[in-house]
């Protein structure tokens, strides 16, 4: 990994996690300089389950661009005073695969994320996102822990 980070990047979902990996994520880019991105992924379970409810493209995109909207804003709200993004990203599918193919064609990124808890048996057996990511991802990643 003889990358150099030319960005921080935070993965934002909603939770509490979230936002304290994005408080962390913010301090990082004001001390380094570098620009701070904004991360999402629309789950693909969700948008699945719409589509065979039959829903409309025009509702599928718009329930994604809403969870987006919500996402960022709560995040861009959390770190007032501390940085501003520059980008936001909203991807959609399974979060773990979308991030670490985002890290893939993005070498110079940092992510920072948060790790969430899950209880010991759903961690055991499906893994967290956190996990799947640290252990594939080709560039540097934090995970952080409240």
């Amino acid at each position: 990994m003889d990358t150099v980070t030319t960005n921080i990047v935070v993965a934002c979902d909603g939770s509490d996690h979230a936002v304290h990996a994005a408080r962390l994520a913010a301090d990082l880019a004001r001390a380094t300089g570098q620009p701070l991105k904004l991360l999402s992924v629309f789950p693909g379970s969700r948008y699945e389950r719409m589509v065979l409810r039959g829903d409309s493209r025009k509702d599928l995109d718009r329930e994604v661009r809403t969870y987006g909207r919500q996402v960022f804003d709560a995040v861009e709200e959390a770190l007032s005073g501390i940085a501003d993004p520059v980008e936001e990203i909203l991807l959609r599918g399974d979060p773990a695969k979308e991030i670490i193919e985002y890290l893939e064609n993005n070498p110079g990124d940092h992510l920072v994320m948060g790790r969430r808890g899950h209880s010991m048996v759903r961690s055991l057996t499906l893994g967290s996102i956190s996990e799947k990511v640290v252990r594939h991802a080709t560039s540097p990643v934090t995970v952080v822990s409240e």
